[in-house]
């Protein structure tokens, strides 16, 4: 028996190697700050790390392997599962639209149960201070919040130096300091009311700053998720026109 090759019949080398390129540097910086939220209704965050590396991983070794090795069930697994991703996030989306109210309560919960948790990692409390120091907000709702925590709450029995106070990032800083108060939150809610501490600390919760935020900057975050949409789309694109060119010289061949 003998095979005969066309000369029009080829698989493409560019998007071979563009699937390779793209899917060994997406995923960078995908796992950075997941540890840094930490337990919402017992749940480990460990475990979503796991679970998103997990699908990075095989999700990167269909796509590379697959392009590399002209793999046709590792590229329609690589498309697949790039579309299933696709279709997730479409769904959580419309969700989110239509739950406006659960989301919000949810988002609310998870903040309180950080905020529980801010001494307990240090990782965690330089993230919540980033987000406080560049939303200006100050716990969930208002600064009553930190009563949650062990070392900020106003009990009798706390024995902390931090008692009725917040963390340094709910200051108003001096742009004229050149360094960092640690202890402008000490004593603040030992007494008066939040509108009498809006010369020392941000009165308005981060939950709050995040309804302002978003219709602001909505045409931002739509053109972020049509953005990721099309990579997504060019990604199986390219795989099932690999395939389609795989499967060409295969027939050819033939």
């Amino acid at each position: 028996m003998h095979y005969y090759r066309y000369e029009n019949a080829e698989v493409s080398c560019f998007y071979k190697y563009l699937i390779v390129n793209t899917y060994t540097n997406k995923h960078k910086h995908s796992l950075h700050y997941l540890t840094q939220v930490t337990r919402l209704h017992g749940f480990d965050p460990v475990w979503g790390v796991l679970v998103v590396g997990t699908v990075t991983f095989v999700l990167g070794f269909a796509g590379c392997v697959g392009a590399l090795r002209e793999n046709i069930c590792l590229l329609k697994f690589f498309s697949g599962v790039i579309g299933f991703i696709f279709f997730l996030e479409l769904t959580a989306v419309v969700l989110a639209f239509v739950f406006q109210g659960q989301v919000r309560e949810w988002l609310n919960d998870f903040y309180l149960a950080n905020v529980k948790a801010y001494r307990d990692d240090i990782d965690l409390q330089n993230l919540i201070d980033s987000l406080q120091k560049l939303n200006h907000c100050c716990g969930a709702k208002d600064p009553n919040d930190w009563n949650l925590n062990v070392y900020f709450n106003c009990s009798m029995s706390n024995p902390s130096r931090e008692k009725c106070g917040v963390p340094f990032s709910c200051c108003i800083s001096d742009p004229a300091d050149t360094v960092v108060n640690t202890q402008c939150g000490y004593d603040v809610r030992a007494s008066g009311t939040p509108s009498q501490w809006s010369n020392t600390i941000y009165v308005k919760g981060c939950m709050i700053a995040l309804e302002e935020w978003l219709p602001r900057n909505l045409y931002i975050v739509a053109g972020v998720f049509i953005v990721i949409s099309l990579l997504q789309m060019v990604g199986i694109f390219f795989a099932r026109t690999l395939i389609g060119d795989i499967e060409k010289v295969k027939f050819n061949y033939y």
